[in-house]
């Protein structure tokens, strides 16, 4: 799955599935609420910003689950 900025995507919570936009996509070293992430070119991280919250968090590609 390829994803893109701009794309609707679901993931698994503590609460169940909720759903956001991604915002950026991340391959080198980064911090993000406080949190050190190290993705590579081959196992990205990806921001996406929360629908319900507006919260921004990153995920691996393989927790994410493009909608539409």
């Amino acid at each position: 799955m390829a994803l893109s900025t701009g794309d609707t995507v679901s993931w698994n919570t503590p609460q169940g599935r909720t759903s956001g936009t991604v915002v950026q996509k991340r391959t080198s070293d980064f911090e993000l609420e406080g949190q050190t992430f190290r993705p590579t070119e081959d196992d990205p991280y990806w921001i996406v910003e929360s629908d319900r919250t507006g919260g921004r968090a990153a995920h691996k590609e393989s927790a994410l689950r493009r909608q539409g």
